[in-house]
């Protein structure tokens, strides 16, 4: 029945949300400009206070998918935004490594920011063809799910080519410089890598796919990921979007509608299924250590039979707590200590709000937090 019923209402919203075809936005597009592949690498720049205090630790970092900036936030009652860095357009994913330089995916190429000065140092232009001119919206071509390596030499990115497949491509991140373009499947919304560095994953939403990709020259692979079938193509609401890898034994953890979690062999091409309880469209995720799983909820299908948005915390054994949540959300970070997670509302869909929501993992307290711009991307400095 659930299936009849979302077939029918991909039909009827082909042109809306994450239904809608491809190269449409749903903000107001900026002036069209030069495809980025054809922009330079920039030079270092000191696009924030460079002569602040350091960041400290705990500090959030956030993706402004609805302007050209990250912003540094105190998530601590009565604080918030503080500082903000210039990083390209619509930047979507972000990732930090143990240096303290983020690398985040824009429309126009991936920055580099240093996360302690608050500076952005580079900006490295994408090789793929045909990501089209720098503009706005869920179907923008250029950077969205972005990884970097356990040993930190690479960043790999997904990029997304608008009506068509994707790629991913490898930075150097000593050169900052592409070395590697692979094809994947259409729009990467999320990019993982395996614990010991041997293996990427594309999720490839449109495609109702992960790609995995090996880091020693071997094959590409397809998987598909589809426990509702793959009825209504791009007009389907029932597709793969982001991807956590269980620290156990690194198989990978797709949340779909809190119904059903698959849970992907990456090296058999093997899933299974297990039963989720939220009953609400889910987006982004995020894992612990000990392999507690975290899904947000962005809100109902329809209306008249699922639930609203919320934040999943679901423990190793499966046991669920369905946190509610105000108002749509898009991505979660946990904080060093796993006691907070703080869940971005930009949204990449309508209905999107400029703040986070940190919950308190142990009551199930929330508080809103209004900082950035339609943020997107998080992670905890």
């Amino acid at each position: 029945m659930r299936r009849a019923v979302l077939a029918a209402i991909a039909v009827a919203v082909l042109a809306t949300g994450c239904a809608a075809t491809e190269g449409e936005s749903d903000t107001p597009s900026h002036k069209a400009s030069s495809p980025a592949k054809n922009r330079p690498a920039e030079t270092p720049e000191a696009a924030g206070t460079s002569e602040a205090a350091r960041t400290p630790d705990g500090t959030l970092l956030l993706a402004d998918f609805g302007s050209d900036t990250v912003t540094f936030a105190d998530p601590a009652p009565g604080k918030g935004a503080f500082d903000s860095v210039k990083v390209g357009h619509a930047p979507y994913g972000l990732v930090v490594g143990d240096d303290g330089r983020a690398w985040v995916a824009t429309a126009e190429g991936v920055a580099v920011v240093d996360t302690d000065k608050r500076v952005r140092e580079a900006l490295i232009p994408y090789e793929t063809e045909g990501i089209g001119p720098v503009t706005d919206g869920e179907y923008r071509g250029g950077g969205m799910g972005i990884a970097l390596a356990p040993d930190g030499k690479h960043v790999y990115v997904g990029v997304n080519v608008p009506d068509g497949n994707g790629t991913v491509e490898t930075i150097d991140t000593a050169r900052r410089k592409v070395v590697d373009t692979a094809d994947v499947g259409r729009r990467p919304f999320d990019v993982d890598v395996s614990r010991d560095g041997r293996q990427v994953y594309a999720t490839d939403h449109d495609s109702f796919d992960v790609t995995v990709l090996d880091t020693r020259g071997g094959d590409t692979r397809r998987i598909e990921v589809a426990p509702y079938g793959t009825e209504g193509g791009l007009g389907s609401w029932l597709k793969p979007h982001y991807a956590a890898v269980r620290p156990s034994d690194g198989k990978l953890l797709f949340p779909f509608e809190g119904e059903k979690l698959v849970v992907v062999d990456p090296d058999t091409g093997r899933s299974s299924v297990r039963r989720m309880t939220a009953n609400t469209h889910q987006h982004g995720v995020a894992v612990t250590a000990d392999g507690t799983l975290l899904a947000v909820g962005t809100g109902p299908i329809d209306p008249s039979e699922d639930e609203g948005p919320s934040l999943t915390v679901r423990a190793p054994d499966g046991k669920e707590k369905v946190i509610p949540l105000d108002g749509p959300h898009e991505d979660v970070a946990v904080s060093q200590d796993g006691r907070t997670a703080y869940v971005t509302g930009g949204f990449t869909r309508d209905g999107y709000w400029n703040g986070i929501t940190v919950v308190d993992l142990g009551s199930g307290e929330t508080r809103r937090l209004p900082v950035g711009e339609r943020p997107l991307g998080i992670a905890v400095l």
